[in-house]
């Protein structure tokens, strides 16, 4: 996120502070005192579960890792993972740290969607820094073709637990496994929870994103209707042969007046399989609508006494 908005670059040389060097767990095994690429640091990271080099970009990016949790908490909120308090930055036991399956999957579909150049290092299998090469410890990456990451993780308090995710024919899975007995159940368990997905479900593209779906009648406006728009792509994944039972509804505010932002939210999308509501999107104007002039505030005010709005 901070790369992406520009405070950062991967071409960072990162200070490696004593505290960094000092931490324990699995490490990407940096030493104090010397300079590291940020880049090099989040290989570090994602593919060896350096919890040296998270301390270290936590450091880098927010003064303290202290800092660091409450951006990471901040941006939780942002992504609504409602049930995630993070402590530090590396996943050990803390007093408070805590998440969910449900919250880690959102989070994973965030790297995915929004960040999909980076997303590409969880898929790779090895990486060495200073001529120490460790494997990528999600195993899944050499059994299944189809998986592309994402992230493993241990602690004698959580267990071992791989957050994976997978794509087939055009669909994306994404698996959460929390509490497994040791590294090879974690795989194996992992493995059949996307293959029992992968078989049974499907997912449809409903709508694309900016994709215009309706308009909506402006009074008092120089424009007489606005277009509505999805912001961002609509997928269901439901059960196999289930689609017959998709339906999506419309409702649009009545009464809206001029003016008009774009991006305002005039009305909302709901998706239901067999009559349970599966996902609400807003509608959202697709462009300003500006005030009319002084005549058309009076057509639209006749027009609107023999409306229904």
């Amino acid at each position: 996120y901070e790369v992406a908005a520009g405070n950062v670059s991967l071409t960072d040389q990162v200070r490696i502070s004593e505290k960094a060097w000092r931490t324990k767990g699995s490490r990407m095994f940096i030493q104090e005192g010397k300079f590291v690429l940020l880049e090099d640091l989040m290989r570090g990271i994602i593919i060896q579960s350096g919890n040296d080099a998270s301390v270290a970009v936590a450091e880098h990016l927010a003064g303290s890792e202290e800092a660091f949790a409450d951006l990471m908490n901040q941006h939780a909120v942002r992504l609504g993972m409602t049930q995630t308090h993070f402590r530090n930055a590396t996943g050990l036991p803390a007093e408070g740290h805590t998440t969910t399956a449900r919250d880690l999957a959102i989070l994973a579909r965030a790297i995915i969607r929004d960040y999909p150049e980076d997303y590409k290092v969880y898929s790779e299998k090895e990486f060495t820094y200073n001529k120490i090469r460790q494997p990528n410890r999600n195993k899944l990456l050499w059994r299944d073709s189809t998986v592309d990451g994402l992230k493993t993780g241990y602690t004698s308090a959580a267990g071992y637990c791989l957050v994976a995710s997978a794509k087939k024919d055009g669909q994306r899975l994404i698996s959460v496994l929390l509490g497994a007995s040791g590294t090879e159940s974690r795989a194996q368990e992992s493995q059949k929870l996307l293959t029992y997905g992968m078989r049974f479900f499907e997912t449809h593209q409903l709508y694309d994103a900016q994709e215009v779906v309706a308009q909506a009648r402006v009074w008092g406006g120089a424009e007489d209707h606005v277009e509505l728009l999805i912001e961002d792509d609509l997928a269901v994944t439901i059960p196999r042969g289930q689609a017959k039972y998709i339906k999506a509804e419309m409702t649009i505010n009545k009464g809206i007046e001029a003016p008009v932002k774009a991006g305002q939210s005039l009305g909302r999308l709901e998706i239901r399989l067999d009559g349970e509501l599966i996902i609400e999107r807003q509608l959202v104007a697709s462009a300003d609508v500006d005030k009319g002039g002084f005549v058309k505030s009076i057509s639209d005010s006749v027009a609107r006494m023999f409306s229904d709005e």
